[in-house]
Order: structure tokens, then sequence, then C-alpha cells
């Protein structure tokens, strides 16, 4: 290390303390509105005599939660944020103001080309700070002993669960991070103070991510949402490209793609933009069709009634529990209009239910099946003009929002396989029509 390095490390604080302050300070005047320069200018020393100016940067106002203590700091929205580049600086000030472990990570990384390394490189480079670093072609260490690790969380598992000692976590693109891997990364990261950073621009509302840090954040969670707007350096190009989606592009893909909101369905989706949810009456004389699918364990037994109008498909109640059993069955279905005056077409699997009900007042008869029936089922039902879902049929609605086709993990290729989830009251909603799926009855 030269003179001059060690010189200006000396004036930088340790993990907690210091004689004067606090590890990473801010100026005291306050921020002038985004689009103006939003921005303050962090220190990694006490500032003495100019110690510590080395490693100024400006961070934009948005960003200053970054140096305040929070086990989750969750950045979220659009592009052009600078929510990489807030990230990187912020890693690359803790690094040089004590001695930290540093875990990058993502949910795949084929190679080192995959993560952040270049960005933290480019930004030790930019800053000025390159003999306070040294960066290898796969690892990054600071002249207090920082330590900066690039993992992908899928294909890692051995290592992920070895790692000791970790005190900053930054999860690149964290909206494709899955369940799985979430419950493998945050018992890992134990260390007292600990904290694990998100940035993400999300896809899917209902994405394990999503839920899990911004539709229901943990407790000791600073969750921001950021866009163009809350940065001071968004250039005139950027900006060129912003004005032209938001004259081009459909509003929820421009919503989705500069202002960050989550999309409402994807390609994946069995029956996005094929069905609403809406209030509405059933009218006299049409012809009901009641459905079932049968439970066991977790899986819930689902009664369903529908209706066919002018190639509409309306669901207009539903019946629906966990672990009922079968003899609560018949208070189950009592719940759904009619149900014991008409058919239920139901699942064949559990001929012993059918059984039971025939003598209680319901008339149960198998549904067929076939190579091939589940996706024809499906096809038909994607064949309606519109699918109405009332209100009151909660979980049916929840199921259209959620059934889908499988995504291949590295390519995001939508492959024609159905995922076998999120599909009881869709599977109910087959069995009832299938008079209508096999050509018996014609559509009304």
């Amino acid at each position: 290390m030269t003179s001059r390095a060690k010189n200006a490390l000396s004036g930088l604080l340790g993990p907690g303390k210091s004689k004067r302050g606090q590890a990473v300070r801010f100026s005291r005047s306050a921020p002038p509105a985004p689009l103006a320069g939003a921005r303050e200018q962090v220190c990694g020393g006490d500032g003495e005599g100019g110690r510590g100016r080395l490693f100024a940067v400006e961070v934009p106002a948005a960003f200053k939660p970054l140096y305040r203590p929070a086990r989750y700091k969750v950045y979220w929205g659009g592009r052009g944020a600078a929510k990489s580049w807030a990230f990187a600086d912020a890693f690359i000030t803790l690094g040089v103001g004590g001695r930290y472990r540093f875990l990058c990570a993502r949910e795949l990384q084929v190679s080192i080309a995959d993560s952040v390394h270049k960005l933290l490189a480019d930004r030790i480079a930019a800053r000025g700070l390159d003999e306070f670093f040294r960066v290898t072609d796969t690892a990054i260490v600071s002249a207090t002993g920082s330590e900066y690790i690039f993992r992908g969380l899928r294909n890692n598992v051995a290592e992920i669960k070895s790692l000791e000692g970790v005190d900053y976590v930054w999860v690149e693109e964290a909206q494709k991070v899955r369940r799985q891997s979430w419950e493998l990364l945050i018992p890992t990261i134990r260390k007292e103070g600990s904290e694990i950073w998100l940035s993400m621009n999300p896809d899917l509302e209902t994405d394990d991510t999503y839920q899990r840090f911004i539709a229901a954040p943990p407790d000791n969670a600073v969750v921001v949402k950021v866009t163009y707007r809350d940065n001071p350096w968004f250039s005139a190009t950027l900006e060129a490209e912003r004005a032209y989606a938001e004259r081009t592009l459909e509003p929820e893909d421009y919503a989705h793609v500069w202002e960050g909101e989550p999309r409402r369905k994807s390609a994946a989706q069995v029956f996005g933009g094929r069905w609403e949810s809406r209030a509405f009456e059933t009218p006299d004389g049409v012809r009901l069709f009641y459905g079932a699918d049968w439970g066991f364990a977790d899986d819930p037994t689902v009664l369903v009634r529908c209706f066919v109008q002018n190639n509409v498909l309306y669901i207009d109640h539903e019946a629906w529990a966990q672990r009922a059993t079968i003899d609560q069955l018949p208070l189950l279905f009592d719940r759904v209009p009619g149900a014991s005056r008409d058919v239920i077409r139901g699942d064949a699997s559990r001929p012993e239910i059918h059984a039971h009900l025939r003598p209680r007042g319901y008339v149960v008869r198998p549904c067929k099946k076939w190579p091939g029936s589940i996706q024809d089922g499906v096809d038909v039902m994607r064949s309606f003009e519109r699918i109405v879902v009332h209100p009151r049929c909660v979980h049916t609605a929840e199921e259209m929002r959620l059934y889908a086709y499988k995504v291949d993990s590295v390519t995001d290729e939508v492959l024609p396989v159905l995922v076998d989830k999120y599909n009881h009251c869709i599977d109910a909603l087959r069995y009832a029509l299938e008079p209508v799926i096999r050509g018996k009855v014609e559509r009304r």
C-alpha cells in the first residue's frame, strides 16, 4: 500500500464508531428537487483537514437510507433510476471505511461476467480509488481488508450455506430470485448487524420477491421505490428514449418499464387478458353447470357453478375449503345455490366421495379423462370470448390470475406445459364444462 493510501485510510472509521462521529456522514444541507441534482455527499472518513474527501461520493437523495442501518434495504422501480450505480458506490464507500465481507449475489451466475464485478471495478476506477483496491478477474479486495465475493444462488447451494461472517449482501435483479433461494440465503446471513440489499425492476406482482419484500415487507426493512426522476444524472439520451416509449408503448408496458410498476399479466399466464372480475346477475332460465375437485392433504375441495351466454363464460358461485372431511362436504356444497338439485360433475379419481354424497341428495357424475384432456379443456375455456368471474368467487379469480405455463429458468421461454399449481378451481370448471368441451352442448 502506498503512503498516500495509508495516510488517507488512517482517517477512516472502523466497523461502527470513531472519535468524531459515524462511519458515513451526510451534508446538512437540504437536497434540492430530484431533477435539479438531488444528491448529498457521503464520505468514508471524518473529514478533518480534508481527510476522507478522497472517498467522498455524491449520492442521490433517494438513496440516502443505504447508509443507515437496516436488516433489509429494498430498492425497486423502473429503468434509469441509478439503482445499480448507487448500490455499487455504497459498497465501495463502505469497503474503504472498514473491514467487511460483501456478497454480491444473483439468482443465476454462469460466469463472473454475469455479476456486478465489472460495475464495481468501473466505479472504483471512476472515483480514482484504484490504489485502494486489488481487482482480479474474479474477486475484489480493499486496502482495509474488505472482501467482495460473487455468487449465483441457484447453482451454488453448498457454497452459499457454508458462507460465514458476511456483513452485506447485494442481490442484483432480485425480481428473478425464487422462493427456494431466499429460504437458503436469508438464514445464512446471520452475523449480528448484517444486511441484505435488493435492487430490482419488478416483473409480476405475484412473484415471490415482490410479495415477500414489497407487498408485505418484513420488519426492519427500508423499502424505497425509485424512478428516473430520482436520478440527477439522467442523461438526455435516456430522456429521449423514455419520451419515445411514453408516446408509443401501451400504458401498462410503459408503466412497467419506466415507472417500475409490476406487470399484472405475462405471456405465461394461461388466462392473461381473457378474464375479468365484475358483479353480474345470473339470468333466469340459463343452463347452469356444476363442477367439483376433491381435495387431498393441503389441496382444497372446490365446487363451482358457471354458465355460458353469448359465448361468454360466467362463474357466479364457488365453495372452497381445505382439509374438509368427507362428512363435511354436504355442508360445504350447500353454499352453492342449486347444487343439490342438479348434476355435479367431479373428478373420477375419488369414487368413494361420489358414493358418499349420493344418498345425501347430491348427484355426482365422474368425468371422463383421455390423453390431453386437461389441455383440451383449457383450450375450450380460452376460446370463450370472455371469462367473467363474480367478485365473491375470490379463489377462482386468484387462479385465473396465477395459473400458468412453465417457463424455462435459463432462457425465460414460455413452454407448452401447464404447471400443476393454482388449478383446483380451474379443474372444477373443466369438469363442470365437460358437456361443452366434448361438444354435446352448444355454446349459447
